[in-house]
């Protein structure tokens, strides 16, 4: 596979694909939106909640908040060595909210979540999460963990991924992926490219095993 890019920058990347047949080409874009893992809170424990909003919505706004994800500090929870539901600092990042409004209504942001790992953290601090009347709060702690797109939405790293021929003989295909902000959107195209690259490759090996054993 050949790559030719287009255009690049942390939002998005646009690079023409050549050499390589449009089923694998397309398989990168999808992997791009399904399987490429990024953090999202999937768990919150609700402590005091006395706003509006009730806890399993508040906690559905939570897990749709992009988190920034580095993937080479963190591992899957499934493929971690804790092998614990409640995991550890290797599989999951703990993010604590307290926060009140007292004499007039206060908007409480994703900047308000205070994260374990400061480098984990919302992709911006002016995420609206609830807006609070006086003397009403939240007091809660979520772990965020990896997960991938197929599983759920919130952990979709990127909001666009389209592939169209670049020319008239559909030997060249043109690949645009827009991030959600969680990963760099070149950084999404490689891992992408790297788990297509992994499944053809234990396809291969399982092949070859059933050909040795006769």
């Amino acid at each position: 596979m050949e790559i030719s890019v287009l255009e690049a920058d942390n939002s998005k990347v646009r690079v023409v694909l050549s050499g390589v047949d449009r089923v694998y080409a397309n398989a990168v874009r999808r992997f791009a939106l399904s399987e490429v893992p990024v953090m999202a809170i999937d768990d919150v424990v609700i402590l005091e909640n006395t706003s509006i909003m009730y806890d399993e919505v508040l906690a559905h706004r939570l897990g749709l908040i992009p988190i920034y994800t580095d993937l080479s500090r963190y591992t899957l929870p499934e493929e971690c060595d804790c092998k614990s539901e409640l995991g550890c600092p290797r599989c999951r990042v703990l993010f604590v909210l307290d926060a009140s409004a007292t004499d007039k209504p206060k908007t409480i942001y994703s900047g308000d979540l205070v994260s374990e790992d400061k480098e984990t953290k919302p992709i911006s601090p002016n995420i609206p999460i609830v807006k609070l009347a006086p003397g009403q709060k939240i007091k809660l702690e979520a772990y965020a963990k990896l997960g991938r797109g197929k599983d759920h939405a919130k952990w979709q790293p990127a909001t666009v991924a389209v592939l169209r021929d670049a020319d008239e003989e559909g030997k060249k295909f043109e690949l645009f992926i827009e991030s959600v902000g969680a990963l760099p959107a070149t950084e999404i195209l490689l891992q992408a490219i790297k788990i297509l690259h992994k499944k053809i490759s234990s396809i291969y090996e399982d092949l070859k095993v059933k050909d040795d054993g006769g």
